[in-house]
């Protein structure tokens, strides 16, 4: 592909669950980009009729407007194209109310847009929130998004990583329970971790030799055995193994001050933590409202805003969209870069 049909690849968002709020915040972060330069080019998948009638109860947000294959995807205007991957009733378009065929809808729309971002037609691949719980009710047993798009890929390496203005952090383990957690650690799954954040530091965010902490697992990293052995006999060998290979990795890190900021500053570029709360608890406190879910080790870029389908408040038009914007603003960069390395290359 030339790098002159490269530029028109649009990014690709999938609507997540008809039933939550995903409509409406992709709605509300295009129309954040509205009459700017270098707006990315957006793509929905999704349900065109759950689009317009989150725009319904709307003000000043782009127009969804159908995608026939071929046709040119602008920069946000005041339209936006949306693929119709589904057609709804009405029964499954009712806000805060989640139907088994909404939950089936939704990860037909997650299936095409990765298939697009594979195949090159999506510069990237943006997810709105979908339930976990009614995404196994539809018969598709997988815990997150995350789990799907390493099956479609076809890939077995990848990791779940958080990025937000003050804190960049991946997990070695994600969506599973706390005791199940020291058995889940391995020296290869941790130094795996840490060659991935870095990998992805140094190609999307543009950091030549990235300084990455590594907390332990246990209270004051173990206390030299004292609290469990894990940090001397998992965690210190994936340390030293990536710092072997070039990688400024440091740690094991007592998990309870790693994130302490002399002089307001994080002395690392990101983080590695074992498991999902102990990272998240911070991500969260940090940035609650502009933290992205980046997937590493996919062959394509992949973000998502870190919440949910908020059944609760959908179709109220309440939904805070700058997560979303967020999400698109990364990949938007992130796919920008990797064009241009494409090209210098």
């Amino acid at each position: 592909m030339s790098a002159a049909a490269r530029s028109t690849v649009p990014i690709a968002i999938s609507m997540g669950d008809p039933a939550g709020v995903g409509a409406e915040v992709i709605l509300k972060a295009a129309a954040s980009w509205a009459g700017r330069a270098g707006a990315p080019r957006l793509l929905v998948i999704g349900d065109l009729g759950a689009m317009r009638a989150a725009a319904q109860t709307l003000k000043d947000v782009p127009h969804p407007t159908r995608w026939s294959t071929g046709q040119r995807v602008d920069p946000v205007g005041d339209t936006l194209c949306v693929l119709e991957a589904s057609r709804l009733g009405r029964r499954s378009l009712t806000p805060g109310r989640p139907t088994v065929e909404g939950a089936d809808a939704a990860f037909r729309y997650i299936q095409t847009g990765a298939q697009m971002a594979l195949a090159g037609e999506a510069a990237a691949l943006v997810t709105a929130p979908i339930s976990k719980q009614w995404l196994n009710r539809a018969g598709h047993q997988f815990p997150g998004h995350s789990e799907l798009l390493a099956q479609i890929a076809g890939v077995r390496r990848w990791r779940m990583m958080f990025a937000g203005r003050r804190l960049k952090l991946a997990l070695v383990t994600v969506h599973i329970g706390l005791a199940q957690v020291p058995r889940a650690l391995s020296t290869r799954k941790v130094l795996d971790t840490i060659e991935l954040l870095a990998a992805h530091l140094r190609i999307d965010a543009g950091i030549a030799n990235p300084r990455l902490a590594v907390l332990g697992v246990n209270p004051h990293a173990g206390e030299n055995g004292l609290f469990g052995r894990e940090e001397s006999d998992i965690i210190a060998p994936a340390i030293e193994a990536a710092r072997r290979s070039g990688i400024q990795a440091y740690g094991p890190l007592p998990p309870d001050t790693a994130f302490i900021r002399s002089g307001g500053r994080f002395p690392f570029d990101a983080a590695v933590a074992m498991y999902h709360d102990q990272g998240l608890i911070a991500v969260k406190t940090l940035d609650f409202d502009s933290a992205v879910n980046v997937t590493l080790g996919l062959p394509f870029i992949r973000t998502s805003p870190d919440h949910g389908t908020a059944y609760d408040i959908a179709g109220r038009g309440i939904a805070r969209a700058q997560s979303m914007r967020a999400a698109i603003a990364f990949a938007h960069s992130a796919a920008r870069r990797r064009a241009a390395q494409r090209n210098a290359g």
